[in-house]
């Protein structure tokens, strides 16, 4: 989910500070979270997604295919 939530943050041309304001948390929580020292409970989910321009759905599956694809690049099953 780190990789993801950056990865979309940078091709939105946001900074931290953005992403942060358009989801109603603070910038410490979203760089937390970008180095997966934090995992965002359902409601913030819900406000990542949205300050991401995903749906939900959009955006639990583009985690789960990142996520996927890193398996399958490391071999493990």
């Amino acid at each position: 989910m780190a990789v993801e939530i950056k990865a979309r943050r940078h091709a939105l041309e946001l900074s931290q500070e953005d992403l942060a304001g358009r989801c109603e948390l603070d910038r410490p929580y979203i760089s937390l979270m970008e180095v997966a020292r934090k995992q965002p409970t359902i409601s913030v989910l819900l406000r990542l997604a949205e300050g991401l321009e995903y749906s939900l759905p959009e955006f639990m599956k583009r985690v789960m295919k990142r996520y996927q694809h890193e398996r399958d690049a490391s071999g493990l099953k």
